[in-house]
């Protein structure tokens, strides 16, 4: 797993954890404020991303879901359930697809930046 992201159980429940300021990451989103200036990507920021990315590709995944993010870390929290454990790994990997894929991010900055809702 890559060391930006992991996730893990805690008694009732799973978190996802993206530490936003490791290297790859904060260049990455260093990036997506030069394409927006709103996408200045701390946690804050990263949260109102992966809401409007969820929303549009994997719905799901937001039910049940609460976020806490942070300037320099974001996390998402389940209850803990198999389901849910389903969802807390597909979340990760998507989280890792777009970080070793940023031109995917770029793309969704410059193209729908507006109707993402920045802190």
């Amino acid at each position: 797993m890559a060391d930006y992201v992991k996730w893990y159980e805690n008694g009732d429940e799973i978190h996802v954890c993206f530490y936003n300021e490791e290297d790859k990451p904060f260049a990455i989103g260093e990036k997506m404020n030069e394409i927006n200036e709103l996408a200045y990507m701390n946690g804050y920021n990263w949260d109102a991303f992966f809401n409007y990315y969820l929303s549009k590709n994997a719905p799901d995944i937001l039910e049940g879901m609460d976020s806490d993010p942070e300037a320099g870390f974001y996390a998402a929290h389940f209850a803990l359930t198999k389901e849910n454990q389903d969802k807390a790994e597909r979340f990760v990997q998507i989280i890792i697809s777009l970080i070793e894929n940023a031109d995917e991010l770029y793309q969704i900055v410059h193209e729908n930046g507006d109707e993402i809702e920045w802190d």
